[in-house]
């Protein structure tokens, strides 16, 4: 565990989680925070001991040749980042973690000491699931929420789901014990196209933390690949006829569907993020 005394005093901070493994369908979840990691130069300020949480037989180290032809071990671990947007009025702590094979409920506890030490304000776990719905339309997310203001305004659906659940809702239940304000948003990714990557799924993972932190986060490039990946995903279901009426069936059953991307507060919300990227470019 680094020394998180050397860490400045953060400004109103949100920790913004997501975990490797099965609460992480095509890696939407770990790839967005991958994705705010790389944009906002985030710095490592915690790591927890792998050995207290990880069985390597099941999670495996990483080896790796460097350069000048010496090899580098990478242990499988869960770490805690401080990132400072640009234009942004709070400060953000990111936790890129790997789900554990044991200790769930220390494990927990550690991370929320962790938070609690860097005075973070709520937190928000990201996580993907599979689900029947299809990829030519916007992906759901759906949450769950400690406060019902919170989740009112960011328009989401709260979850009715019952069944096993991973560590993101473990984790969120240590915060609501831990009187820690949080809030879990899940992407629905297309069951029939459930391998990494999925562009779709984190674009929409982005666009509702956009809502939430009121800060834009650069997505263009992002927006051609979920195309791209759209247009992957057409050509493929065209050459099976069978997936092409399956897809088809899961467009009418959500066309005729009340859903919250079909409302007008969800085009308000989208004309929003671009009034800000624009902002952000210099173009307004």
């Amino acid at each position: 565990m680094t020394d998180l005394d050397l860490v400045d005093d953060l400004v109103d901070p949100i920790l913004i989680a997501a975990f490797e493994g099965w609460n992480d369908a095509a890696d939407a979840a770990s790839s967005t925070v991958d994705r705010l990691i790389d944009e906002w130069d985030a710095e490592v300020v915690a790591e927890l001991d792998p050995e207290d949480y990880y069985d390597f037989q099941m999670t495996r180290p990483h080896i790796a040749v460097i350069e000048g032809g010496g090899r580098a071990l990478t242990w499988p671990t869960t770490r805690v980042l401080v990132a400072r947007p640009e234009g942004s009025a709070r400060d953000i702590v990111l936790l890129r973690g790997i789900e554990p094979n044991m200790r769930w409920r220390q494990f927990c506890e550690e991370l929320l000491a962790v938070a609690e030490a860097l005075g973070v304000r709520l937190v928000v776990a990201l996580g993907a699931l599979l689900a029947d719905t299809p990829h030519t339309r916007p992906v759901p997310v759906t949450g769950t929420v400690s406060d019902p203001e919170l989740g009112e305004r960011l328009g989401l659906e709260q979850s009715s789901y019952e069944g096993p659940t991973g560590i993101t809702g473990v984790f969120q239940d240590a915060c609501a014990t831990a009187d820690m304000p949080s809030l879990s948003l899940w992407a629905a990714v297309p069951h029939y196209v459930a391998q990494a990557p999925c562009p779709k799924a984190v674009l929409a993972l982005l666009g509702r933390l956009e809502d939430l932190l009121d800060v834009p986060v650069p997505v263009e490039d992002l927006v051609e690949d979920a195309r791209a990946w759209e247009r992957g995903v057409d050509e493929l279901a065209r050459e099976d006829s069978e997936i092409s009426e399956y897809v088809a069936s899961l467009e009418r059953a959500r066309d005729t569907s009340e859903l919250p991307e079909a409302s007008g507060d969800a085009i308000a919300r989208e004309f929003e993020r671009y009034l800000k990227r624009r902002h952000r470019q210099g173009d307004g």
